[in-house]
């Protein structure tokens, strides 16, 4: 079972993760302990792996920092679905494994402390009495999320997704 944490839109990597906790700035230190520690202090004492964010549009705006995208990926969040993500965010997400919904009729339906089941191999949310489809991810996001991410894809396949061999 796994929480929902709801935000609101145009949450940028800054409230995700503080620049002066960047791992540049704190060598040795794991980036997932700032998630959202200032932002939303909540989820960054009590969110577990497998809790998913339910988030309003523009997910991850703002400057293009990596870590950002990995503090929630040291989190193990199980999923992001939001309206829209920031296209840098949304690709650093699937480069490091995290499953990324764009579902606005979904971000609709569940609320903050909400208890789920979700089943990515079937893009399926059970909440309540209530069977949530998610709408498919791309073959290509499908198939590097399915390996952790976009190194141990290409490690194990020898090339990218979608690459004419």
């Amino acid at each position: 079972m796994a929480r929902i944490w709801k935000f609101g839109s145009d949450v940028d990597t800054d409230q995700i993760v503080p620049g002066r906790y960047s791992p540049l700035m704190r060598p040795g230190e794991d980036v997932g302990k700032a998630a959202f520690i200032e932002a939303h202090p909540e989820f960054n004492r009590n969110a577990q792996p497998g809790d998913v964010i339910v988030a309003g549009e523009n997910f991850g705006c703002g400057s293009s920092r990596e870590y950002a995208t990995l503090a929630l990926k040291n989190r193990q969040v199980g999923a992001i679905i939001a309206r829209s993500f920031a296209r840098i965010f949304y690709r650093n997400a699937v480069n490091l494994g995290i499953p990324v919904y764009i579902a606005p009729d979904v971000v609709d339906r569940l609320q903050d402390g909400d208890v789920v089941s979700i089943h990515l191999t079937q893009d399926l949310i059970f909440h309540e009495q209530d069977t949530i489809k998610l709408p498919p991810m791309l073959e290509f996001s499908r198939k590097v999320i399915d390996h952790g991410g976009i190194i141990p894809c290409f490690r194990k396949m020898g090339h990218f997704p979608g690459e004419d061999l």
